[in-house]
C-alpha cells in the first residue's frame, strides 16, 4: 500500500537544506501540509536567514502543495511554541514532528570549549525536547502522533572529535525510549533515524564526490517517511545511508550471579568473559526489567520463591 500523508500536518526542523529539505519535499509530494522550519544558520549554527526555508516552501507550492516557512530557533522554547501555534492556526493539528535540526562544532574533548559543547547539546537534545514538548499535548488530545528523533552512529558508536555531538545523539535515544512508554496509549509512536547522507554536515569528512553522490538524501528520506506512516513501528532505531537500511538494537547479556562472598572487584573481573557472553542476550522494553532479572537470579540462588505476577 502506498504511504500517503493526505490531510496531515508535518513539522520538519532544519528543513532548509540537506536531509531536512529532502524530508519536507518528500512529505509534500505525498500530500502533507508542511511547516518548513529552518533558522538559516551556517553548519556551526552561526548566522540566520529565512531564504533557504522560503525556497523550499516556494518549491512545494509550485508543485501544488501547502507549506509555510518558519525561522524558529529550536533551542529557544518560546520560539518553538510560537512555531507550533502558527501550525495550529493555519491547519488546526500536528500529526508528525521530525526533529532534524542540527549543528556541528567538532573538536577533540581536550580542545572543545564548554560553551561549544553545551551549544551542540542544546540544539540537538534540548531542541528535540522543546519541539516534542510543544506538540505533545496536541498529539495526546488527537490520540495520534508520529515523532522522529535524529540520532547518529557518532552517538551509538563514537567518532573522534564529536564528544558533544555524540553525547546529544545518544541522549535523544534515551528520550525516545521513555516517550514510547508514555505516548503509547495515546496513539503516539516515537522512533529514531540514524542517517548517513551526503550533506554539508559531512562534506569535510568525506571529500570523495563519488561517495557523496552514493549517499543520497532521498534514500534516507525513504526510511524517514516509513517511520512516520500510520502503520509505523514504535521504538525503531532505523539506520539509513547509500540505499542501505538496518536496525540498531540495545541488548543486554544474560550475565552472571555472584554470591555475596564473590561480590568483589576481583571476582567480577574473573567472570568478565561470562558477563560478556552474548548467549541469551535480551532487548528490554522498560528499565525495571533489568533489575527484575538481577533480583530473580539472586532469589534463585537463595531458594526464595519468585512471587507470582
Amino acid at each position: 500500500m502506498t504511504i500517503r500523508f493526505d490531510d496531515q500536518v508535518v513539522i520538519v526542523t532544519g528543513a532548509g537544506n540537506g536531509l531536512g529539505r529532502s524530508h519536507a519535499l518528500g512529505f509534500a509530494e505525498r500530500g502533507a501540509k508542511v511547516v518548513v522550519n529552518d533558522l538559516g544558520g551556517a553548519r556551526d549554527g552561526t548566522g540566520a536567514s529565512s531564504a533557504a526555508a522560503e525556497e523550499v516552501v516556494e518549491l512545494i507550492r509550485s508543485n501544488g502543495g501547502e507549506a509555510i516557512a518558519n525561522g524558529a530557533n529550536v533551542a529557544d522554547f518560546d520560539e518553538v511554541q510560537a512555531m507550533v501555534a502558527e501550525a495550529m492556526q493555519a491547519w488546526g493539528r500536528v500529526d508528525v514532528l521530525v526533529n532534524n535540526a542540527g549543528v556541528l562544532r567538532d573538536k577533540s574533548f581536550a580542545k572543545v570549549s564548554i560553551e561549544n559543547f553545551k551549544f551542540v547539546v542544546d540544539v540537538h537534545l534540548m531542541g528535540s525536547v522543546y519541539c516534542t514538548k510543544a506538540v505533545w499535548d496536541i498529539m495526546r488530545q488527537q490520540n495520534y502522533g508520529r515523532i522522529v528523533m535524529t540520532t547518529s552512529s557518532s552517538g551509538m558508536y563514537g567518532n573522534f572529535g564529536q564528544t558533544n555531538y555524540g553525547a546529544a545523539k545518544m541522549a535523544v535515544l534515551g528520550f525516545m525510549n521513555t516517550l514510547v512508554l508514555e505516548g503509547h496509549k495515546y496513539g503516539i509512536h516515537v522512533n529514531a533515524l540514524a542517517p548517513a547522507a551526503g550533506t554539508r554536515m559531512l562534506e569535510d569528512l568525506i571529500p570523495d564526490q563519488r561517495v557523496m553522490e552514493l549517499m543520497s538524501v532521498e534514500s534516507v528520506t525513504a526510511g524517514l517517511l516509513t517511520l512516520c506512516d500510520k502503520d509505523a513501528p514504535n521504538r525503531q532505531i532505523l539506520c539509513a545511508g547509500a540505499g542501505g537500511y538496518a536496525a540498531t538494537h540495545i541488548t543486554e547479556t544474560d550475565g552472571v550471579y555472584l554470591p555475596p562472598e564473590q561480590q568483589t572487584p576481583e571476582d567480577v573481573r574473573a567472570h568478565m568473559q561470562a558477563i560478556n557472553d552474548p548467549t541469551g542476550a535480551r532487548m528490554f522494553t522498560v528499565g525495571g526489567e533489568q533489575s527484575d532479572k538481577f533480583v530473580e537470579k539472586a532469589m534463585q540462588h537463595f531458594g526464595i520463591e519468585t512471587p507470582k505476577s
